[in-house]
């Protein structure tokens, strides 16, 4: 016990008994603590569920349980309550759903004199009454401080018959601080209830004693009785003592019952719900019981309608489901020395899911998969099979096989598989599994696996062992096309065996031309002899019966006959079951050559009557290996021992292809081959002196990429099982890769015909074309458009740039619309133009609207009189071309127009329309002896035609008087047509040059000012005394000096008339004379023609 020490005087310094001192009193520790309950309602599962699996030894608050295996309590003042999700259950009471209203009392409690108060509720099921000692204790003569006792009673009153002590206690202890203490009293009426509280002790008549007892409140309960039907629920009530906070609570449960069929028995001692059955089901199923098979789980949950997918029952094959138990609950060894069912299902779902994902995450627990066919949904298992059918090149589609096998480097050599422990309450654990033979040739590459609903270390450990050995053992996928016959029949899980003759190395299968139940006329006596069939190699052969199920008998020694007419008749040591069909599928193994056997994965329908399937390598003894740890066989499927013939007629077509934002080169390599005795095709390539790749293939063609432009050298050797090889084949081919110049297919009847066409659209020409064939043209090339104003002799070299480069992957533009012949190129990425290039002629029709202004036009062939820099005139062609210096000419050159500038009256519109004739050439190579490349690389007979060679036109204008100082101009800006609104003009060519040995001759330049013409006309009265202005008024200005006609009556034919100030465009004057020159009035008439409004 505590002791508490209190300070005394020492009693004085010389009393009596010299110096004796006096006891020091003591102060017990507190026992007495106000308690307080926490209620917890836990929705553990859907209902109903079969309990919890060892009552209170299955409940865990913090990881503790609340009941030990002995029957001992590690907790104290708690209670449980369990509902297991029933329709009809009942209510769990107490405070877990409740209506509560406290009534404060506060009132001192008495020997003398008792405490009472109604109950004013008129439906209430419970009362708390609450109690409060202030504190509770007693000081002894000698000073110490000492617990005490209080004895109260709780009485009940119905109706006023009477009160009854419902609550008698005796509260024992010490407690130097407020104590309250809580009573719960369930009541049997709920109308005129009395509560009264009872001090049963004496009153204390002593200050060093304290017991007063106050009745504090009292709480009016009134339960909900909420039921929560279908759903499993723990009630439980703890002191709140026990724990700082609201515990984790964990409880171990024997789960929803299900509906297991009518001879199924779930133990319950052993192997704690696994299924055993006896005799044959007859298909019916029992009342529904908890078990943790996974099938009869899947089952339920597919079948519910109110937690699970509420699938109709009559789509499901039941028996798929009892097959798939049967295989789960077998007993195999768990790895420590018992046994355990082979997959058992221990799973909470408690988040919301695509149906098909949680399908597929339960399958997985057992190896299966599950699909809808023939409007049911069908379950299957990958577990040791039969195989059920047979495939060989008689009923596959072109008698073709096609492998593939996975990468080394995605073969595991360890797993780690996390699972759930019941030791651990549900903790995760985790179960490392190692392929020690894999291990110590590739090291260690670790797969991460949760094992979804596994509590069992032995199959967390068998889960990782199927991974690492099917990894490392079932490597291979075999993908093929079959008819309708065998598409209507395989089926995903379906194991099938295949005899495949590349493989084999001889021919094992074919059809059956007649039969009877013990002899079969087969399709031909190809590698079949009566050597086939012996008494030491166990010779079979299966052959597929009108059910659609493969049938496999024995054949005695010697069994096999070849009939003159190429047939083989095959003996059977037993009658088959059925007469197989004509045209029927059949396959003989012996023990040397076996067939393959894979396992269906999928199978679809790619075209009408056509079905592509794929399959997984398939082996028996995988099961063995990884539940009894025995090795792994393998089948003998081949005899392949001779060496392959070469490769034949390698054929290699280049392509490009585009990834991302690039645009990359490869090839297409086939070649012959009769695939017999061949495992695979190895092919290397390089380009030009670059090291070799490998690749290699099962089929007689390959795709390489990413490849440069080059002589591409590629050795093509064939390779049995044995690795042995042919002799080398090599081919090589140039790639020219992007370094090919771009095609453009101008023959309409080619299917790639370009059609380059040209619509007039409001007053601009819109072009349009097929997009290029090239992907180095649509990505990072660009279209060149030119014009001509010819319409016939036209070539690229003697038409112009009417356009910017235009993006390659474009297939229409915008540009000026003016006769002539447009053209067009594409061009590459790299710059390369096509050889051939589309035209299309255009004749503008005049407009009766807009008409030349001469003044403001400009011819300037054939003289070319304006300023020339690096130009001159060739006056024998009349030519304007770059200037040379000997054999060397300039690469570029300008001309100014002569008209430069050209002056309107003031700002106004017009219309430019040119004309711009060129031809592109190399000079000096008229003559054969003066050309100096090789004749076999000339396009054109005539001499090569230089591409590079442009002449382009610009203007730029002003709005101000160029005649009055420095107006102020607009930059130059490239033209074909335009309209522009200015003052003044001026025009200039510019000329581009492929190189100094080319040469750009233009012949024809001009530039046709195009303005609306009119006539403005009336009359007015000259004056004697000086001239008459005429103004044409607001509006009515013109852009161009207008001509003007005058009309009126001569007194004599001497009178004439002069005209002055004309050139403003807005006026003019007028004076009529006599012949004495003398100024006379007449009436006169006048007409003004010109151009532009304004």
């Amino acid at each position: 016990m505590t002791q508490t020490k209190y300070i005394q005087g020492a009693g004085g310094g010389g009393g009596k008994g010299g110096g004796g001192g006096s006891r020091t009193p003591t102060e017990s520790d507190d026992t007495l603590q106000s308690i307080q309950f926490a209620n917890v309602l836990d929705l553990i599962s859907e209902g109903e569920i079969q309990g919890l699996d060892d009552g209170n030894k299955s409940i865990f608050l913090d990881d503790t349980p609340v009941q030990n295996a002995d029957g001992t309590n590690n907790f104290s003042g708690y209670t449980v309550a369990t509902r297991n999700g029933t329709q009809a259950q009942n209510h769990i009471p107490g405070d877990f759903g409740s209506t509560q209203v406290e009534r404060p009392v506060n009132v001192e409690v008495t020997n003398g004199s008792s405490v009472t108060r109604n109950v004013t509720g008129t439906e209430v099921d419970r009362l708390r009454v609450t109690l409060t000692i202030p504190s509770l204790q007693k000081v002894e003569d000698d000073g110490d401080i000492v617990g005490h006792s209080v004895q109260i009673k709780i009485q009940i009153q119905y109706d006023g018959g009477g009160f009854n002590d419902v609550v008698t206690d005796t509260i024992s202890g010490k407690s130097s601080n407020r104590y309250q203490r809580d009573y719960m009293i369930t009541l049997s009426s709920s109308t005129n209830v009395q509560v009264r509280m009872v001090r049963v002790s004496a009153d204390e008549t002593s200050s060093k004693i304290g017991s007063t007892t106050i009745f504090q409140s009292f709480t009016e309960i009134i339960d909900e009785k909420l039921s929560y039907p279908n759903s499993a629920l723990v009630a439980l009530r703890f002191d709140s003592r026990e724990f700082q906070s609201i515990p984790t609570r964990k409880y171990l449960i024997r789960g929803i019952k299900v509906k297991i069929p009518s001879n199924a028995t779930v133990d319950t001692t052993t192997h704690l719900g696994r299924i055993t059955y006896s005799g044959v089901w007859d298909g019916t199923f029992q009342a529904a019981t908890w078990t943790n098979d996974p099938a009869w789980c899947l089952y339920d949950l597919l079948i519910s309608d109110r937690y699970g997918a509420g699938i109709p029952e009559d789509t499901l094959d039941k028996y798929d489901f009892f097959s798939v138990s049967q295989y789960c609950n077998a007993l195999v060894d768990d790895g420590k020395g018992g046994q355990e069912p082979r997959f058992s299902l221990n799973m909470l779902i408690n988040s919301r899911d695509e149906v098909y994902n949680v399908i597929q995450e339960m399958t997985a627990i057992f190896r299966g998969i599950a699909y809808y066919g023939a409007g049911s949904l069908v379950l299957n298992q990958d577990k040791p099979t039969d195989a059920s059918y047979t495939l060989g090149p008689s009923n596959v589609i072109e008698g073709l096989f096609t492998y593939t096998g996975t990468s080394q480097k995605a073969r595991h050599t360890v797993a780690t598989v996390a699972y759930q422990n019941y030791d651990t309450q549900g903790d995760t654990e985790f179960e490392y599994v190692e392929d020690h033979d894999a291990v110590a040739k590739y090291g260690i590459i670790n797969k991460d696996i949760k094992a979804v609903g596994c509590y069992s270390q032995g199959q967390a450990h068998r889960i990782g062992k199927w991974t690492l050995l099917s990894e490392q053992n079932l490597t291979e996928t075999c993908q093929f096309a079959v008819g309708i016959e065998s598409g209507i029949i395989l089926r995903p899980g379906q194991v099938v065996d295949i005899a495949d003759p590349v493989r084999a190395g001889v021919r094992r299968s074919g059809r059956v031309r007649s039969a009877t139940t013990t002899e079969l006329i087969v399709d031909s006596s190809k590698n079949l002899s009566p050597s086939v069939a012996t008494s030491e190699n166990d010779p079979k052969v299966s052959v597929m019966l009108p059910s659609g199920i493969a049938e496999t008998r024995s054949i005695p020694a010697g069994g096999i006959h070849v009939e003159t007419n190429g047939t083989a008749r095959i003996d059977v040591a037993s009658a088959f079951s059925q007469v197989p069909t004509a045209g029927s599928v059949f396959l003989i193994q012996t023990s040397d050559i076996q067939s393959q056997q894979f396992r269906i994965i999928s199978v679809s329908e790619n075209e009408e009557g056509v079905y592509g399937v794929s399959a997984a390598a398939y082996n028996a003894t995988i099961y063995d290996a990884v539940e009894s740890d025995n090795e792994l066989t393998t089948r003998d499927i081949t005899n392949l021992s001779a060496t392959p013939n070469p490769v034949g007629s390698i054929v290699v077509e280049e392509f490009l292809y585009e990834t991302g934002q690039g645009v990359f080169v490869g090839a297409s390599v086939s070649w012959e081959h009769d695939r017999v005795n061949i495992s695979e095709f190895r092919v290397q390539y390089r380009v030009d002196n670059d090291n070799f790749e490998t690749l290699t293939t099962a089929s007689p063609s390959i795709t390489i990429r990413d490849i440069r432009s080059g002589n591409l050298t590629v050795q093509i050797q064939a390779r049995n099982y044995l690795n042995r090889g042919s002799t080398v084949v090599s081919t090589s081919v140039a790639i020219e890769g992007k370094t090919a110049k771009p095609q453009l297919i101008t023959d309409a009847n080619d299917a790639n015909y370009i059609n380059f066409d040209m619509i007039p659209v409001n007053g601009q020409a819109k072009l349009t074309w097929r997009q290029s064939l090239d992907l180095d043209v649509r990505n990072g090339g660009h279209v060149r458009l030119r014009h001509s104003p010819n319409t016939s002799s036209v070539t690229w070299g003697n038409s112009t740039s009417i356009s910017e480069e235009i993006a390659g992957s474009a297939t229409e533009v915008y540009a000026d619309l003016k006769s002539g012949t447009y053209s067009m190129k594409f061009v590459d990425s790299g710059g390369r133009e096509s050889d051939n290039f589309a035209l299309i002629e255009y004749t503008k029709p005049e407009l009766e609207s807009t008409e030349e202004v001469s003044a403001l036009s400009a011819t300037e062939d054939p003289t070319f009189s304006g300023t020339k820099t690096n130009l001159s005139v060739d006056t024998s062609d009349q030519e304007l071309e770059l200037a040379a210096n000997g054999s060397v000419r300039e690469v570029s050159g300008e001309y100014q127009f002569s008209g430069n500038p050209y002056t309107l009256t003031h700002v106004g519109s017009l219309r430019l329309e040119s004309t711009l004739r060129a031809r592109s050439y190399f000079p000096g190579t008229n003559l054969i002896d003066d050309i100096l490349v090789n004749i076999d690389e000339l396009d054109d007979f005539d001499g090569p035609v230089p591409d590079g060679c442009d002449v382009k036109l610009y203007v730029r204008t002003t709005n101000d008087d160029p005649s009055g100082g420095s107006p102020t101009w607009t930059s130059w800006r490239h033209f074909n047509n335009a309209e522009i609104k200015c003052r003044a003009f001026e025009l200039k060519a510019e000329f581009e040059n492929e190189s100094d040995k080319s040469q750009i001759s233009v012949d024809q330049l001009r530039v046709k000012a195009l303005m609306p013409y009119r006539t403005l006309s009336g009359e007015v009265t000259t004056s004697t005394t000086g001239d008459t202005t005429v103004n044409f008024g607001t509006g009515n200005r013109f852009y161009v000096k207008p001509s003007i006609g005058i009309i009126f009556a001569a007194t004599n034919t001497t009178d004439y008339y002069e005209i002055t100030n004309d050139s403003s465009g807005s006026s003019f004057d007028i004076s009529v004379y006599n012949a004495s020159d003398q100024r006379i009035a007449k009436t006169v008439r006048w007409n003004a023609v010109g151009y532009g409004r304004g």
